[in-house]
């Protein structure tokens, strides 16, 4: 019984944790475009590759 004095407390400390990081990602922006990052991923890429690097080992 008397482990239950110690789950209650972390119980509720991990919920108040959970809704202040729940808050957080609101505030900071983390839920404003949720439909762009699916669809971009099926975008073409028209840029050309990068140039390959010069060899440049000595012979």
């Amino acid at each position: 019984m008397s482990v239950v004095y110690l789950l209650i407390p972390l119980g509720l400390g991990l919920l108040a944790l959970s809704v202040w990081a729940y808050f957080w990602a609101v505030r900071s922006g983390q839920f404003d475009d949720l439909d762009s990052p699916g669809v971009q991923i099926l975008l073409d890429d028209d840029r050309a590759p990068p140039p390959a690097a010069p060899d440049c080992r000595d012979a």
